[in-house]
C-alpha cells in the first residue's frame, strides 16, 4: 500500500497530500477520506484523474494529535457529519484557514483583521433537519435518518448526536410508528423544525391517511410532545395537523424580537449560534438611529427586524413574495412595521438602476444563499460610475459559501473600491465541513 503525508483538509474534510515527482517536487494531489493534517496514512484510490486521485484511508502510520474518537457510533457511514474525528477547536481553525485561502486564491483579497470565530455547543445543536424514510423490505425494517455517505441509501441510525437529545431518543419510536401506518410506502421524508417549546414534524405524504393512522399520529404526538404537520405537495402545502394550533417561533432576546416561522421555512439550524451571529452582524454594521438600511436576501426578517430596533428605516428585499409577506407579518407582530418595508425582487438580476430607484441607504446587510450575490456586487460596481453618492458606506456580508464570498469580495475590493476591514468564520454546523462566515466592507 502506498503512503502519503497529509498537509491540509479540503472543503469536504478530506486529507490533502502530494505524491513526489522524481525530482522531489510536489506531484499529483491525493484526497484521502478520513485523514487529518500531520498524519502519514496508507491510501486506496477509488477515482483517478491526470492531476489528482480520490482515495479511502488504509493504515494510519502516524496519527495527528488532534484526532479524537468520534462520539457517534454511526460516524463514517452516516453522511450527516464528516469531521467528528477532529477535535472541535481544530475544526474551527480549519474552517478559518479555508476562508482565508478562498479569499486569497479566488478573490485576491485579504482582510485587514481576522475576527475571532463564532462557535458554541458542538452536540445537540441541530434544530432543523430533513430525515429520509425508507421501508427496507429485504431487512424487514423502516429506516428514519440521514442518507449514508455518498449514497441514496438511508443510514441505519438508532441515535444521532447532533440532533437534540429528545429527538435522538425519538428515532426508534418513530420507526415503530411509521411501520404501523397504512401509508408507509407513501411517506418519503420527515421535516424537523424545533422552536421554543415546540417540536414540529412535517410528514411528506403522497396519499391520504388510512384507517387508524390519525389515531396513531395523535397518540404519538401526545406521548412525545410533538406537533404533526402534513405536507401533500410542495413546501407551501404544509399545514398543522395535530395539535392544530401552532406557536412555532424562535426569539432574539437581545433585540426583543420573536420570530414566528413554519417548519418548511428557511431558518438557521443552530439557534444558539444564530443569536450570536445576529448580534455580531449588527455590531459590525454599527447602525445609527437616523440611518436608512438595506437588508438584501432578507428571508423572514432574521436581520431586518433587529436592525429596525436601531435604525430610522430598514428595507428588506427577497426573491419570494410569500417570504416578504411573512416578513411584514413578523414586523407587525413585533411592532416594527412603522420602521420596515419589504419588496420582492430577483436579486440575481440586480442592476445599478434598481438601487438608484430605491434611493440612498447608509449601510447594506447581505445574506445570500450559496450562489452568493454576484449581481448585487456588479450593481455596486456600476453604481460607483452611475451615482457614486448612493453607495453604502459599509456592507456586512453574511455567507454560507467561502468560495462565493471570496468571488464577491474580489469584486467589491478590486472593482467597486471597498476595503475589506474584517472577516471571520461562524461554526454554524459543528462536525461538518460546512463553512459559514462574515465579512465587513467599508468605503475608504
Amino acid at each position: 500500500m502506498n503512503t502519503i503525508n497529509i498537509r491540509s483538509l479540503d472543503m469536504d474534510a478530506r486529507g490533502v497530500g502530494h505524491l513526489e515527482n522524481e525530482d522531489g517536487t510536489p506531484g499529483k494531489v491525493i484526497f484521502v477520506e478520513g485523514a487529518l493534517p500531520g498524519e502519514t496514512v496508507g491510501f486506496n484510490p477509488y477515482k483517478k484523474k491526470a492531476s489528482w486521485e480520490a482515495a479511502t484511508m488504509g493504515a494510519l502510520v502516524k496519527e495527528s494529535s488532534q484526532r479524537i474518537k468520534p462520539k457517534c457510533p454511526h460516524f463514517g457511514v452516516c453522511g450527516g457529519c464528516s469531521m467528528q474525528h477532529l477535535e472541535p477547536n481544530a475544526q474551527v481553525a480549519m474552517k478559518q484557514r479555508v476562508l482565508e485561502d478562498n479569499l486569497g486564491h479566488i478573490g485576491k483579497v485579504k482582510p485587514e483583521m481576522v475576527m475571532r470565530p463564532i462557535y458554541g455547543p458542538t452536540w445537540g445543536y441541530r434544530y432543523r433537519a430533513r430525515l429520509s424514510v425508507r421501508n427496507v423490505h429485504k431487512k424487514g425494517i423502516v429506516l428514519v435518518g440521514f442518507h449514508e455517505k455518498k449514497s441514496r441509501y438511508v443510514a441505519n441510525m438508532e441515535t444521532c448526536e447532533i440532533l437534540p437529545p429528545h429527538i435522538s431518543a425519538m428515532l426508534m419510536p418513530l420507526r415503530d410508528l411509521i411501520s404501523s401506518l397504512t401509508i408507509i410506502e407513501a411517506m418519503p421524508q420527515i421535516e424537523l423544525a424545533i422552536g421554543e417549546g415546540v417540536t414540529a414534524m412535517v410528514l411528506r405524504i403522497m396519499q391520504p391517511l388510512g384507517d387508524g393512522d390519525a389515531e396513531k399520529l395523535k397518540s404519538f404526538a401526545d406521548q412525545h410532545q410533538v406537533q404533526w404537520w402534513l405536507q401533500t405537495a410542495g413546501p407551501d402545502s404544509a399545514e398543522p395537523y395535530y395539535p392544530a394550533i401552532s406557536d412555532l417561533h424562535y426569539s432574539l432576546p437581545e433585540f426583543g424580537v420573536k420570530m414566528p416561522f413554519k417548519p418548511t421555512d428557511f431558518t438557521q439550524v443552530n439557534h444558539h449560534i444564530n443569536r450570536v451571529l445576529v448580534a455580531r452582524a449588527l455590531g459590525l454594521l454599527d447602525v445609527q438611529k437616523d440611518e436608512r438600511i438595506l437588508d438584501l436576501f432578507c428571508g423572514l426578517g432574521n436581520f431586518t427586524l433587529p436592525i429596525a430596533t436601531q435604525a430610522r428605516e430598514v428595507v428588506g428585499i427577497e426573491g419570494s413574495t410569500a417570504l416578504t409577506e411573512r416578513a411584514l407579518e413578523n414586523a407587525k407582530a413585533n411592532g416594527l412595521d412603522h420602521k420596515t418595508s419589504f419588496a420582492t425582487r430577483n436579486l440575481f438580476e440586480a442592476k445599478a438602476e434598481d438601487f438608484v430607484a430605491l434611493g440612498k441607504f447608509d449601510r447594506f446587510l447581505i445574506d445570500p444563499p450559496r450562489d452568493g450575490a454576484m449581481a448585487v456586487c456588479q450593481a455596486l460596481i456600476d453604481l460607483g460610475k452611475l451615482a457614486p453618492e448612493l453607495r453604502p458606506k459599509r456592507i456586512v456580508y453574511v455567507s454560507c459559501s467561502p468560495s462565493t464570498l471570496a468571488r464577491d469580495a474580489g469584486m467589491l475590493v478590486n472593482e467597486a473600491g471597498y476595503i475589506m476591514s474584517k472577516a471571520g468564520v461562524v461554526n454554524m454546523f459543528p462536525h461538518t465541513s460546512h463553512v459559514e462566515s462574515m465579512a465587513v466592507f467599508n468605503l475608504p
